[in-house]
């Protein structure tokens, strides 16, 4: 075998981590922008709280369409086709945005921007656990951090756009080298096969398995809690806590640095760690966060206890999706698809909450409600572990 065939795993992880940052992209920039785009689309009255919602909610509507539509096609036509098309989605979903003349027009680019990390949401990680099955939750933590590093560099190019004057439309533009570059960078390389040569375990047969159904619960759980304080944290920070915009955008970036450092370190831990023992004590913390962030009297408190739930929450995901990899190793596409979609299912449905009961009520309230997504979680999580030691026909 060539040096160049054996070195190919590796460089195929590493592109995978950057393609992790390129579906960030796709979720990350229209936060920082929020209350900009209301002004822009809304007039001088602003759009509602629920337009500013379905915004959000309609990008991870793209994202779960183009994870159930990709998964029992991955099985039988491969990876690369649909990392390549991801990537080219969300490059013509960016100059579409950039241009769009209307809110309806917005909300189209948005949704095909969600589809386009939908795509590479459902590929990447079983192709990381393909390449690296002897470190399966190490690699996937490490694979999912790299989306909070890619929301990272959205925020800040964000930020420092909105702090230039540049607007949230030049923003969309400065994006575009990084997937486009994935596009080239795929292209000459070969993706491993995503089903073990024993076979696939049908997705339809794990859906009959009290197990599997209860991880699926814990990824809609676990999504509802990262998607209801990421969508709404600048706006937050603005409208409620009384803070510039650009604070606003900074304190996504944080909440996204809190993310990357804890999952990073969850996957530098390897097996040293108990994953539900792990997810149990960030539920419960993250209760205390959200709601020191919804109702502490000291803004600066409320923003550090709002950034403090990256840190906490981040893990659940990638902790979660590894623990059933682990229990149904034979699961294949379609499982993960599964599995993200349920995940990406709270996130559709959180932020959108979030918003209608803000003009219920306010801001404050709204984002009080998200609690309720760590809160369900953990007696998941608990029953989970306790029959953990079950046979995996279970």
């Amino acid at each position: 075998m060539s040096a160049a065939l054996r070195t190919a795993p590796r460089l195929l992880t590493l592109l995978c981590y950057g393609a992790m940052m390129s579906l960030a992209i796709g979720i990350n920039l229209l936060p920082v922008y929020l209350t900009t785009i209301s002004r822009t689309f809304g007039g001088p009255g602003g759009l509602t709280q629920e337009q500013l919602g379905r915004l959000g909610a309609v990008g991870f509507a793209g994202l779960v369409v183009g994870i159930l539509i990709t998964g029992p096609l991955a099985d039988r036509w491969g990876a690369k086709p649909f990392a390549q098309l991801g990537n080219l989605l969300i490059v013509a979903s960016l100059v579409a945005a950039a241009f769009a003349p209307s809110y309806a027009f917005l909300c189209g680019a948005i949704f095909f921007q969600g589809l386009g990390a939908g795509l590479l949401d459902m590929v990447l990680s079983p192709i990381v656990a393909a390449l690296n099955p002897t470190r399966r939750s190490a690699a996937m933590n490490w694979l999912h951090s790299f989306y909070c590093v890619g929301a990272v560099v959205t925020i800040l190019a964000g930020s420092l756009a909105l702090r230039a004057g540049l607007g949230w439309r030049v923003s969309c533009l400065m994006l575009l080298p990084l997937p486009a570059g994935l596009l080239a960078a795929f292209a000459p390389l070969r993706f491993p096969a995503l089903s073990t040569e024993g076979g696939r375990l049908q997705l339809r047969t794990l859906l009959r398995r009290g197990w599997f159904l209860a991880a699926l619960a814990a990824l809609a759980l676990g999504g509802a809690t990262e998607a209801g304080m990421a969508q709404w944290l600048p706006a937050y920070a603005e409208t409620s806590l009384g803070y510039p915009a650009w604070v606003g955008g900074m304190a996504l970036l944080l909440f996204s640095v809190a993310m990357a450092v804890s999952r990073m370190a969850v996957g530098a831990a390897g097996a040293r760690l108990d994953p539900y023992r792990v997810m149990a004590w960030s539920c419960g913390l993250s209760v205390l966060l959200f709601l020191g962030g919804a109702f502490l009297p000291v803004p600066l408190l409320a923003l550090a206890a709002c950034i403090a739930v990256g840190f906490t929450g981040s893990c659940l995901w990638p902790t979660m999706l590894a623990v059933t990899a682990d229990r149904y190793p034979e699961g294949g596409a379609s499982m993960y698809g599964g599995l993200s979609a349920f995940g990406n299912a709270g996130g559709i449905c959180m932020p959108w909450i979030v918003g209608w009961v803000a003009d219920l009520r306010n801001l404050h309230w709204g984002l009080a409600v998200s609690t309720l997504a760590p809160a369900l979680m953990l007696p998941v999580v608990l029953w989970l572990r306790a029959h953990r030691a079950t046979p995996a026909a279970a």
